[in-house]
């Protein structure tokens, strides 16, 4: 086994609230990125779309106006500051990729300043003030890994962590850790019935997937109500960190700006996987049919 130096790596969840004014929300993201840093953090990730509140409650073409280039002008900002601060950076971002091309990306700002990659979200959801069909592609670049200095990591956004497909596609690439930016909240109207149900459901798919594949997991999630009390949502937190085997390492609070600094260690997933040898027992000779869309009556 590698010498612990090898071994292991801390991340920084960055879980905040956002106001309506874009170059607000980048300065403080800035600001956690540094503080992250300053408390050991290696790999940082920020929170879904952290550069406005969450837009997608309303279909309004001028929300368009809100998009930019990648790279483009949040990504110089973040590339800078991973080249001062010898880290990485996840940023998640609404890409404009051409006139009448937009994507909800995620931007990996190696520890040089680099751009490593982008991942485009896959899964678009369009469901009551999450109307994401109305401003995002889909991806069209895979499922992927990013190498940096510090680990092999995969990134997935929001409404991916509830697809075991993706989980699975992107761990057998050899990530030790899959992050997913989240913007998740309760309806007001809802929350009293369902709401504790909801918030367990979450936790527990994106727990499932840690298990499944033996790699860490980190979801981070924005906090805060926004828009009006007719039509708004009550952003719910609780970024959280799972080990190789689905155990909590770290939570935040669900109303709460908050950082999460936590050191991972691979020999956890080496431990974890000898223990629990899912990959090796897996029958891929039969698993063709996961590519059909039903396998039931036609």
């Amino acid at each position: 086994m590698p010498g612990e130096s090898q071994t292991k790596f801390r991340i920084g969840l960055v879980q905040t609230s956002c106001s309506l004014d874009p170059q607000e929300n980048l300065d403080k993201a800035a600001a956690k990125v540094r503080e992250a840093a300053e408390r050991g953090a290696q790999i940082i990730c920020l929170q879904e779309l952290f550069r406005s509140q969450y837009f997608c409650r309303d279909e309004s073409a001028d929300l368009f106006d809100l998009a930019e280039p990648v790279p483009g002008p949040s990504t110089d900002v973040m590339a800078k500051l991973a080249k001062e601060l010898g880290v990485v950076i996840v940023a998640s971002l609404f890409e404009r990729r051409a006139a009448g091309l937009y994507h909800n990306t995620a931007a990996i700002l190696n520890a040089d300043g680099t751009l490593e990659g982008i991942y485009r979200k896959m899964h678009i959801p369009d469901d009551p003030l999450f109307f994401e069909k109305f401003y995002f592609t889909p991806g069209d670049l895979g499922f992927k890994n990013f190498e940096t200095p510090f680990g092999r990591i995969g990134v997935l956004v929001c409404w991916d962590q509830w697809y075991p497909e993706g989980a699975r596609l992107t761990a057998l690439q050899g990530a030790d850790i899959l992050f997913y930016p989240t913007a998740i909240g309760w309806h007001p109207a809802e929350k009293e019935q369902y709401g504790a149900a909801q918030l367990d459901a979450w936790r527990t798919i994106q727990r499932g997937h840690a298990i499944a594949n033996g790699v860490y997991v980190a979801a981070v999630n924005r906090v805060g109500f926004e828009g009006t009390p007719e039509r708004g949502l009550e952003f719910w937190g609780n970024s959280f960190v799972a080990d190789p085997f689905g155990v909590l390492v770290a939570e935040a609070s669900n109303d709460k700006e908050e950082i999460l600094v936590v050191e991972c260690d691979r020999r956890r997933i080496e431990e974890v996987r000898r223990n629990w040898p899912f990959l090796r027992d897996r029958r891929i000779d039969f698993y063709g049919g996961i590519t059909e869309r039903w396998l039931g009556k036609k």
